[in-house]
């Protein structure tokens, strides 16, 4: 095998790994949205919310941002898939339209509204009111892009907009490894996680943006 061929091989591999652990991790999030299904307001997250959770516009938040990100996040898998682009294009542009439409009316705002309530002082608020308001304009700027036909601004844009999706499953995953590994404060450590869980993605999709430009 050629040494082309191997980087292939590998290249193939690790997407294949991402994919895996992508429906995987994607699974354990419906786990945790079943949990709300039909709507109760005692189970779960919720049962640290106790004062919020008694407001009406808290609960329309809530179970909008859970109802609809689910939907996202699965969404989004598809949306990155070669094959799903350029053998099922109407497919592709249908499921990219929802995908927008629910960050941007549904997720997305019901986000920046939890994260007003967020636990962990001022600074963990800041970091999920910013997460929501980057998820709105990352979105909003892939649609527009599209609108304009240029493909590599959106797809930038998209990615950019999925990378604060996934912030979903990184901060859980991150709160487990550092529960796991050291003995901070539960509100040290979820701290930490709200501004990790996003930042970090954010980050590797602008690497990944930059190495494309230079190669």
């Amino acid at each position: 095998m050629t040494l082309f061929g191997i980087v292939i091989s590998w290249k193939n591999t690790i997407n294949l790994i991402c994919l895996i652990s992508l429906a995987y991790f994607s699974y354990l999030m419906i786990l945790i949205t079943l949990q709300y299904v039909p709507i109760k307001l005692d189970v779960a997250f919720l049962k640290i919310k106790t004062d919020e959770i008694s407001q009406l516009h808290y609960q329309i938040a809530f179970f909008s941002h859970v109802y609809s990100s689910i939907f996202v996040l699965i969404l989004g898998i598809f949306q990155f898939s070669a094959f799903v682009r350029t053998k099922f294009t109407h497919s592709h542009k249908l499921m990219g339209k929802f995908y927008i439409a629910l960050i941007l009316f549904l997720a997305g705002p019901s986000g920046l509204i939890m994260g007003y309530y967020a636990n962990g002082g001022l600074v963990a608020k800041v970091s999920f009111c910013l997460l929501a308001v980057l998820w709105i304009v990352f979105t909003y700027k892939a649609y527009k892009h599209a609108i304009n036909k240029d493909w590599k601004k959106h797809r930038n844009f998209m990615s950019r907009s999925y990378a604060l999706t996934l912030s979903a499953i990184s901060l859980r995953l991150f709160k487990w490894i550092i529960v796991t590994l050291f003995e901070f404060p539960p509100m040290d450590t979820y701290i930490i996680v709200a501004w990790l869980g996003w930042v970090l993605n954010w980050a590797i999709v602008e690497l990944v943006i930059l190495t494309k430009n230079i190669s």
